[in-house]
């Protein structure tokens, strides 16, 4: 009890300044999931959650996942699950190496001016909404009056490019409008990882005769995967919580087919058609997916003797 007593008298600020989070993440984070039993209950607005009725099927017989059935069998969920899928692997597939690949390039800049000009350019998108952004490309990818179809026409003669009006073009404009708001931001964390690495590695890389590239894969790479396997892990914990913003603000009735996610089936069918109860449980499978790839992810990890996240 003493060595507690001399413990806390001399690291008593550290816990008091731990409060205010510790209070913000239990008042906001994990005291409204007691709602998520709205998943396992009748959809009722009026009442209180603790005096909704359980959720039962259609004879009126008592089933707590009758929410969880119809929401497997609504076509909708299916399409968005889909979409959501497909987007997940896109984004990881172009926007996960593009921030590494372009800190690697930024590090081997000797301008340093035309470094730190390159590195600010590239994370200002990160400060635009995407109702900003879907204005821009409207401007820029517009059939008939975009910036870049016009310029196609007028230098190579070529026809319109259906950017943001057809299903395979929009995907590719989405995820590439994705890459480029976060590329910048993220390359921040990249570089400022290879700023710990080894300066004496370098060295011997040089005495060594190594070429820049052989640098950078030899020695570069490796000092900042344990930032690259954490952050990989964390992208994978948001694979089914495609970006809300970006497919609401960038899609349209032409593309309704491809631009519905589970984020937009969760709003339209929570909110819109008041659909709460199904809803919460679409909302349910999607979190449950993402902790499942974290936790699935951090386990390979350790096992392939990696540090992981814990």
């Amino acid at each position: 009890m003493a060595k507690f007593t001399n413990y806390m008298q001399r690291y008593w600020a550290l816990y008091a300044m731990l409060l205010l989070p510790m209070a913000f993440f239990i008042i906001f984070r994990y005291w409204p999931m007691i709602n998520m039993q709205i998943a396992f209950r009748q959809n009722n607005i009026i009442l209180s959650i603790w005096e909704v009725p359980w959720a039962t099927n259609p004879d009126g017989t008592t089933n707590i996942f009758a929410n969880f059935q119809r929401m497997f069998a609504h076509p909708p969920f299916a399409d968005a699950f889909r979409n959501t899928v497909m987007f997940s692997i896109l984004d990881i597939a172009a926007g996960f190496p593009a921030p590494i690949i372009l800190a690697l390039l930024l590090n081997e800049l000797k301008f340093r001016r035309f470094k730190r000009i390159t590195q600010t350019v590239s994370y200002m998108p990160h400060f635009l909404s995407w109702i900003i952004i879907s204005g821009l490309a409207i401007q820029l990818f517009a059939p008939d009056q975009g910036t870049v179809n016009v310029a196609l026409y007028n230098e190579f003669g070529l026809g319109p490019i259906p950017f943001l009006n057809q299903n395979n073009p929009w995907i590719a404009t989405v995820v590439g409008l994705g890459v480029w708001r976060s590329v910048g931001w993220n390359t921040i964390i990249y570089l400022a990882a290879i700023t710990n690495v080894n300066p004496e590695l370098y060295e011997a890389a040089d005495m060594d005769g190594a070429s820049r590239l052989r640098k950078m894969w030899h020695v570069t790479l490796p000092g900042i995967r344990p930032v690259i396997i954490i952050l990989f892990i964390l992208a994978l914990g948001g694979v089914m919580a495609a970006d809300f913003d970006r497919f609401l603000a960038l899609r349209n009735p032409l593309v309704a087919s491809v631009a519905l996610v589970l984020p937009l089936y969760i709003f339209e069918w929570g909110i819109t058609n008041w659909q709460f109860a199904m809803a919460t449980a679409a909302g349910m499978v999607q979190n449950v997916i993402n902790l499942g790839l974290v936790l699935g992810a951090n386990f390979v990890v350790k096992r392939l003797g990696g540090d992981g996240l814990w």
